[in-house]
């Protein structure tokens, strides 16, 4: 029989974090979003919690949690920061830590992971250059072998944390190709550590929303690289990568659900309050029936996106799934959340009036930080071609 519900630790868990989000985090938003950066006592509470690298090996400091674990966090904490910079914070070290932690080296393991369980060190993800997002084989960054060292030249754009990085120490895991002429079976995975070699210049871009965590990107002179930051065997850096874009893709999705869910709330509340025409809006058809199929698009896609991270967790842990089926998985999550969940928040602010396009409404926030994730780890184009490259079969992609 299936069984969708939680196991009481995750009902615990869930709890606890709506807890954190509405005396913690709820307090700090107007701070973080006048400084543009998550307050440090936020990131020491969230340490203290057990949430950052949640699921590394208990060895390193980590409680070894599972995918559907690391989703209720995601989902909470898009429910508390709406406008996803904390949620982004979270999930990007979640994702990247998990895969630094199962093939990363136990050198780098012993160097960052006790600093990031602190957050005194930040780990993210640093693959897009400028004419290589979503077409990660398009990657121009390369890595040549020089004796136990490499050296590493290239430029990655579009980064989140570049600024947490520069500042707390950390890195990056990171693609570069070291036998160009195989194309994707010549990349080769490696975390670029930010503070610990030289030849690195730090930019930064200003982006829509995601008020709270920073967003730029980096150039690599012939830097110098030793061999125990690569991640993995040499040239099968492709194969890795995808996984940690999975886990991270399904997370999204369920904070693109928890944030939208939370717009819709708060139109809820309003349409209930405001009056029109003698009665009170939430008792027109019109705006009933976009309630309905926006709460149930979100319910929809927080199951598929739950059941997605649990494939993942059965093929990373058991083999349960192929590959190939927790890609397609993961994908269909990831393509429908942020876009259902934009037109939620959208909605709800149209609800709301003229106040609803003010910078008062909360709901402006949701809207930008959400269309992020229309692009972030990959867009909601490609979801769609590995959909459909599922359904059709290798041999009917467009791209070869």
């Amino acid at each position: 029989m299936i069984d969708f519900t939680f196991s009481e630790e995750q009902e615990i868990l869930r709890a606890n974090l709506r807890k954190f989000g509405e005396e913690k985090i709820s307090a700090r938003l107007a701070e973080m979003i006048e400084k543009k950066e998550i307050p440090q006592e936020l990131i020491k509470e969230l340490s203290e919690m057990g949430l950052l690298g949640m699921c590394i090996s208990p060895e390193y400091g980590g409680l070894g949690l599972e995918a559907v674990a690391a989703g209720i966090v995601a989902e909470e904490l898009g429910k508390a920061d709406v406008g996803c910079a904390i949620p982004t914070f979270f999930l990007v070290q979640c994702a990247w830590s998990y895969i630094l932690d199962k093939y990363g080296s136990e050198e780098v393991k012993q160097e960052v992971f006790p600093r990031m369980r602190k957050g005194e060190a930040f780990v993210g993800v640093g693959v897009t250059e400028p004419d290589a997002g979503s077409d990660v084989a398009a990657c121009k960054t390369t890595a040549v072998r020089k004796g136990s060292t490499y050296i590493v030249s290239g430029e990655k754009g579009y980064i989140s944390g570049v600024r947490e990085a520069e500042k707390y120490g950390g890195g990056f895991v990171t693609l570069a190709k070291t036998t160009p002429e195989l194309g994707t079976r010549g990349m080769t995975l490696f975390f670029f550590p930010i503070k610990a070699v030289d030849g690195v210049t730090m930019r930064y871009t200003e982006e829509l929303g995601r008020e709270g965590i920073s967003w730029g990107g980096f150039y690599m002179d012939n830097v110098t690289v030793p061999e125990h930051y690569r991640i993995g065997e040499e040239n099968k850096g492709f194969y890795l990568v995808n996984q940690g874009f999975e886990f991270a893709r399904g997370l999204i999705a369920l904070v693109c659900v928890g944030a939208a869910s939370k717009a819709l709330e708060n139109g809820i509340n309003y349409m209930k309050q405001r009056q029109a025409f003698g009665r009170p809006i939430a008792s027109y058809e019109g705006l009933q029936f976009v309630l309905a199929e926006d709460y149930s698009k979100l319910e929809a896609t927080r199951l598929l996106a739950y059941k997605a991270l649990w494939m993942y967790q059965k093929e990373q842990k058991e083999g349960g799934f192929s590959r190939f089926q927790v890609s397609g998985a993961i994908a269909m999550a990831k393509m429908l959340a942020p876009l259902w969940a934009f037109d939620a928040a959208n909605h709800a602010m149209q609800w709301q009036g003229a106040y609803g396009y003010s910078m008062d409404c909360p709901e402006q926030r949701a809207l930008r930080g959400i269309r992020s994730y229309t692009l972030a780890e990959g867009s909601t184009e490609v979801m769609k071609l590995i959909v459909t490259r599922e359904l059709l079969g290798k041999e009917y992609l467009a791209y070869k």
